[in-house]
């Protein structure tokens, strides 16, 4: 600050010949303690850069923070009009911003939906690095198919000729009819397997992932040696997993060997039966029991609320149980939390073998060290059931004090 009051009187002096140089000094917006000057270069040139400015980019800034500044002001209530969303990612595609060449009507209605301009904005990005993808791989399938048709041509037309073979050739579509046949007999003589629907209040992309995960199962079980009768309960018609289903599956839909149904699963079978696998259940599944009907929560949530699908089964009165993962695995610290497709594999296996370690293999191995020795699975589960029975005691003798003091108070006001 004494340099700056230093200089001050002589800058008048000084003046005229720095802008003869073309130099200027310049004090920052917000002086630094040091009270350092900035010295700036004058560009004589401007003028002449001037009129080679591009008016229609100029042009298109503008609209744009015009577009944003209305959507900005729009309430919730308010939809903007499509028309103005297109323009507005037209006008971000030309600006160098990630949006989609090509964008559904759906995908519209959606990017409606989102109240902020950032989150539009994330959502265009989400769409415009999957358009990438797709067709990512279109080329990579063109390519391979180039290759395809020039390994053809160099091949002799005698080596195409199919020969005699001992053992007939078996297709995907002979499989399929197997799959089939296979499934629509579990209908009628498998163990059901239920599937909970009732996790409305996921966002998007957890019920896509939700979604994608069911028919994941769907696929897998068809494939078993003996499948699940599969049950979808309260799934409800228009819902959001409905429509996803729609989305996906099309007109094959209709078509699959699934029990659909908006009921729940405690008006279709006797609750003694059910038994709800969730991994917060303080309960261990120690052996698959082929009589009782197994019912798993459809729920994919990245924030892993926990005890969702215990306190669903508490509130109906239900048994539950969680894989005995701890007893098998050296777990790593995290959630004991598998998806969907995992877990019916496990049930499969379990199913078909009854072998824990076998089934277990589909436990993705970044979550855990490897298996226990199994002289300490036998330790551990001897230390975990004293560790209950203890707790317990003390539950007991708690109630045993509460009643007894209920009971003297009783007598103390008679």
């Amino acid at each position: 600050m004494h340099l700056l009051n230093l200089i001050r009187p002589s800058f008048k002096l000084i003046a005229p010949k720095i802008t003869k140089y073309g130099l200027f000094l310049t004090m920052p917006s917000k002086i630094s303690t040091c009270g350092t000057l900035r010295m700036i270069y004058l560009n004589k040139n401007i003028s002449k850069n001037a009129d080679n400015i591009d008016l229609d980019e100029w042009k298109l800034v503008v609209l744009s923070g015009l577009e944003k500044e209305a959507f900005e002001k729009a309430s919730p209530e308010e939809e903007p009009n499509i028309a103005a969303i297109k323009e507005y990612i037209d006008m971000s595609r030309r600006l160098g911003k990630a949006a989609p060449e090509n964008i559904t009507e759906e995908q519209l209605k959606r990017l409606i939906e989102y109240p902020s301009v950032s989150s539009r904005n994330r959502y265009l990005a989400f769409l415009a690095s999957k358009e990438m993808r797709k067709n990512a791989e279109k080329e990579k399938k063109k390519k391979q198919q180039e290759e395809r048709d020039a390994l053809r041509k160099t091949i002799d037309n005698e080596e195409l000729i199919p020969k005699s073979r001992l053992f007939r050739a078996i297709w995907e579509s002979s499989m399929d009819v197997v799959y089939n046949w296979k499934a629509a007999q579990a209908m009628s003589f498998g163990q059901p397997l239920v599937f909970d629907m009732d996790f409305n209040d996921m966002s998007e992309r957890e019920m896509q992932n939700t979604v994608n995960q069911m028919m994941e199962c769907e696929g897998a079980n068809r494939k078993a040696v003996e499948p699940f009768h599969l049950y979808y309960c309260n799934l409800k018609e228009d819902g959001p997993y409905h429509k996803e289903f729609l989305k996906r599956y099309g007109d094959t839909w209709d078509n699959l060997f699934v029990t659909v149904t908006e009921k729940s699963y405690v008006e279709l079978f006797p609750r003694d039966q059910i038994v709800y696998l969730t991994a917060d259940s303080p309960n261990v599944m120690e052996t698959f029991d082929h009589n009782k009907i197994y019912i798993i929560g459809c729920l994919v949530d990245k924030s892993i609320r926990k005890g969702v699908s215990l306190a669903r089964a508490k509130r109906l009165n239900l048994a539950t149980a969680q894989l005995p993962l701890e007893r098998y695995f050296h777990w790593k610290t995290g959630a004991k939390v598998l998806t969907l497709d995992q877990m019916i594999m496990i049930l499969i296996t379990l199913k078909n073998t009854g072998n824990w370690k076998e089934a277990l293999e589909f436990v993705p191995k970044r979550k855990h060290q490897g298996f226990l020795d199994p002289s300490l699975q036998h330790f551990i589960h001897r230390q975990k059931n004293r560790k209950i029975s203890q707790q317990n005691f003390k539950k007991k003798l708690l109630v045993e004090e509460l009643s007894k003091k209920r009971l003297w108070n009783g007598l103390w006001e008679e």
